[in-house]
């Protein structure tokens, strides 16, 4: 479901969010660090300190290929900001487990941790749960859209060979494909630029973070890591 990440703020004649959520139809279902623990609960973090923490950690990438901005985190709820949380699981440290439930993606760390990281989801239609892994790993992937969206959306046709890596491509700074017993599923985590989306249902099944917080993600996640996606 390559199609199903945003485009970038330059790309706006082609409707990012009409490319966000439309680029699976027809694929049919699947068989499918930041704050630390309690940091945004209680009395003994300020809401002074938890915006000045986040405001690091979603801070500028000048290093990257493209650089990557700051993201607007006035438009983010703070229970998505990244951060360590408990959480009991009985998978092996380093599986990702995707809640579209509640728009977050976890990150095992063992010893009954995880990184937290807020998200966007699939829409109602595009939602699947299963287990899948990590096939292979992109950085600034080109981004093609699938033939289904083509034919529902002729704009995208000017991409049929692919969009090259950048901020305006839906794919964004990382990507990671997910695989099911030797099969791309089309379905991936990638890096989103689009504040606005975390703790909605846009996509077309791909989960979304936002770039900080993907590179963060991308960066200790290795090919073959399990990916669990719990039930909406």
């Amino acid at each position: 479901m390559d199609g199903s990440a945003p485009l970038g703020p330059q790309a706006r004649r082609l409707d990012r969010r009409s490319f966000l959520t439309g680029s699976a139809a027809g694929l049919g279902a699947l068989g499918l660090g930041g704050l630390g623990l309690g940091a945004l609960g209680g009395c003994a973090t300020s809401d002074g300190l938890i915006l000045a923490e986040a405001a690091k950690i979603y801070g500028p990438m000048p290093d990257e290929k493209f650089p990557i901005p700051a993201a607007d985190i006035s438009k983010i709820d703070p229970k998505y900001y990244r951060r360590t949380v408990r959480y009991d699981s009985k998978e092996a440290p380093g599986t990702i487990v995707v809640d579209p439930r509640n728009f977050y993606v976890y990150r095992i760390e063992g010893d009954g941790a995880a990184t937290r990281y807020g998200a966007n989801v699939g829409r109602d239609g595009f939602l699947w749960s299963g287990d899948a892994y990590v096939g292979r790993k992109s950085e600034w992937a080109t981004w093609t859209p699938p033939k289904e969206m083509i034919r529902r959306q002729p704009e995208a046709a000017k991409y049929a060979r692919g969009m090259p890596g950048g901020l305006d491509n839906p794919l964004g700074a990382r990507t990671l494909h997910l695989y099911q017993n030797g099969a791309y599923t089309l379905y991936t985590i990638y890096a989103s630029s689009d504040a606005e989306s975390i703790g909605t249902g846009i996509t077309s099944g791909c989960v979304g973070l936002l770039s900080q917080d993907m590179i963060h993600l991308y960066a200790r996640t290795p090919v073959k890591t399990k990916v669990v996606v719990l039930p909406a």
